[in-house]
């Protein structure tokens, strides 16, 4: 008897090899797609329209508690937006732990996320890989009083790393498939452990990305697997510094610039202008700032100055306070 993909969550179907969901067995659990991205990483490119709305609208509607994962390289305007948009009952962790530098403490983040983005609801950490805190989370779903609950989070939040770790502990494997290619997790994934049903989302996607989703190399390097080192250069008057040959930061002064991006990611000095008049933005700088860059990390700049930037990846930056503030 069909049933749904314990994979990425789609109907399975025996019919068209070009459509979601096939699968040349009768008995299979897994799809062909994630049965190729499981055993042979080998991955199809798949678009899920108006996605972030069709999981807000859902989750809102059943108001079952809601677990949203966010890693520290992904805190921004849009995913803690999106956050503040569940109105079910819901919990915000912070995933992937593992790759946060230890001079970045716990309470110093939620302070942080307290402070500058208006968290009132209490905020967890979370690391799947070294299974640190995953018992926590699981009592506090249990503990609820809710029989069901929703995981949801950004494409590779680390969601279905999380729901692999808990099903390892409690059931000796992992079931979900997991990929850094956006859109793995096609269809709502229901797993049962012990009286509680814990549901699996499509990731929300965001606006606007550094990458194409055809740059799977890009996308590997963007999401560290592991700790990320911070990367400081000193820069004089109008250094350039340049992110894989694609972003182009420009300081107009003197200044020291730390980065807190995945160490695969190519960044260098560069001495030559790249950018003509229209294709650059100015954008001032207070003294001690974060520089976000939606999709990949953050930059710590210490001293003010004016920061140029490509007009066209203008919408990926965001400036705010720092998260070493010690006023926070």
């Amino acid at each position: 008897m069909m049933t749904n993909c314990i994979g990425c969550g789609i109907k399975l179907q025996t019919n068209n090899p070009k459509q979601l969901g096939y699968t040349p067995k009768n008995d299979a659990t897994y799809c062909e797609r994630c049965f190729r991205l499981k055993n042979y990483n080998e991955y199809k490119e798949v678009e899920l329209n108006n996605i972030n709305n069709k999981i807000l609208e859902k989750i809102n509607k059943d108001m079952y508690l809601t677990i949203f994962l966010v890693d520290i390289l992904n805190i921004n305007n849009e995913t803690i937006g999106t956050y503040n948009k569940i109105k079910a009952p819901k919990i915000l962790v912070i995933s992937k732990k593992d790759i946060i530098p230890s001079s970045i403490k716990e309470d110093a983040i939620t302070a942080f996320l307290k402070k500058v983005y208006n968290i009132t609801e209490d905020i967890y950490y979370l690391s799947s890989r070294k299974k640190y805190n995953i018992n926590k989370i699981v009592d506090l779903i249990k503990n609820s009083n809710n029989k069901k609950a929703y995981i949801v989070g950004y494409t590779n939040s680390g969601k279905s790393t999380f729901i692999n770790a808990i099903t390892s502990i409690i059931k000796g494997e992992s079931l979900i498939t997991t990929s850094s290619i956006p859109n793995t997790t096609l269809d709502y994934i229901k797993i049962k452990i012990d009286d509680i049903t814990i549901i699996d989302t499509p990731g929300f996607t965001m606006d606007n990305i550094i990458y194409e989703a055809k740059e799977y190399d890009l996308i590997k390097k963007v999401n560290p697997k592991s700790y990320i080192k911070p990367i400081t250069i000193q820069t004089k008057e109008n250094t350039g510094i340049l992110i894989e040959n694609k972003i182009y930061l420009k300081l107009n002064n003197q200044n020291s610039i730390t980065f807190y991006l995945s160490n695969a990611l190519i960044i260098e000095k560069v001495y030559k202008e790249r950018l003509t008049n229209k294709e650059k933005v100015l954008i001032n700088v207070p003294d001690n700032s974060d520089v976000v860059i939606k999709g990949l990390g953050f930059a710590n700049i210490k001293k003010s100055c004016k920061l140029q930037i490509n007009s066209s990846y203008k919408e990926l930056i965001e400036v705010r306070k720092s998260l070493f503030n010690k006023e926070i």
